[in-house]
Formats: structure tokens, sequence, C-alpha cells
């Protein structure tokens, strides 16, 4: 028995949930997401929680119960409280600038890497320009375009040059060891 699907999803104040023919769309303040429930999950609205139970208990049904679960939970949160996602550029000569809806990044290449940024998504960026808050309300877009970000200059082994995550923590690899 899935223990994330059988869990209820609470629905706070100032957030709409409609359920239309397998479609969940979820209204609040921050925006509006919605989600095409997979077939054998069937979702029910009771008080200010939503239900979902799932028709058989075949692998694929059970897999899919926890996760239509957790992405309902996840677009409930980004609606009401929404997400961020933090980066961290380290480098000398390493910085970002935000124009419009891209980002501009200096990453030690012999030109300006330019990143637009998706529709839902919006970048700041700190005084000192070498640290990237991401935010939005769909939580799952909002850590691709992290992800998509951090690859343009993943960190390096040696000396930890490049994107990372705030908080990551990056184990550096020996150089070249000299004669002794």
């Amino acid at each position: 028995m899935s223990r994330i699907g059988k869990q209820p999803v609470d629905i706070p104040q100032g957030v709409n949930v409609e359920l239309k023919n397998g479609m969940v769309k979820v209204k609040g303040p921050k925006g509006e997401l919605s989600y095409s429930l997979p077939e054998g999950i069937k979702a029910s609205l009771t008080d200010s929680k939503l239900l979902l139970e799932r028709g058989s208990d075949t692998k694929v049904d059970r897999a899919l119960h926890g996760l239509a679960r957790s992405l309902l939970s996840n677009m409930v949160n980004g609606v009401s409280r929404g997400y961020e996602r933090v980066l961290e550029i380290t480098g000398i000569g390493y910085r970002a600038q935000v124009k419009g809806n891209k980002i501009v990044f200096t990453l030690g290449y012999s030109h300006p890497v330019e990143f637009e940024l998706p529709a839902g998504v919006s970048a700041k960026v700190d005084e000192k320009q070498t640290t990237i808050t991401l935010s939005g309300i769909d939580k799952q877009l909002l850590g691709q375009v992290a992800a998509n970000i951090k690859e343009l200059r993943a960190p390096d082994a040696y000396k930890g040059k490049g994107i990372r995550y705030a908080g990551e923590g990056i184990k550096l690899k020996a150089g070249k060891t000299g004669k002794k």
C-alpha cells in the first residue's frame, strides 16, 4: 500500500481546486497550475482535503498513486507559497546579470553566455553578482531550470570553480604532486 498516496493533500485558505474529467486545476494567490491524472487514479475533494484513490493494485498504479499525490501537493504549495532555488557562482571573474527575462553569465568562456528564462520563473542576482535566486510556482520547472543553469559551468573537481546549488559541498581532488 502506498504510504504517500494514502495521505490527503491539505488545501489552505485562498486556494481553489477544481476536478473535471481527470484534470485537476489549482488556483491560488501566486498563480494557476493544472495536472492530468494518470489512468487508474481518481481524485475526490472533501472539506479542505484532496484524496487520491487507485483502481487496482498493479505495480504501475501503486507507483502512480504516490507520484500523483506528490505532484498535487507540490502544486498546492506552489500556488500558495511558491518555491525558491538558490545558485552560487564560484570563481574569479565569474558573475551573472539579469537583463529582462535573460540571465547573462560571464563564466570564463571567450563570450558571455545568455540563458533565457521560461515563463513562470523569475531570477534575482545579489549585488556581488555571485548568487542567483530563482523563484516560481512550478517546482518541477524550477528544478529543471536550475539544473540547466548549473550545466552551463559545472563545478570543477580541482579548484571548485563553477555554478553550484547553495550549500552543495564539492569534494575537491588533489592536484599533481611535485618532486620530493
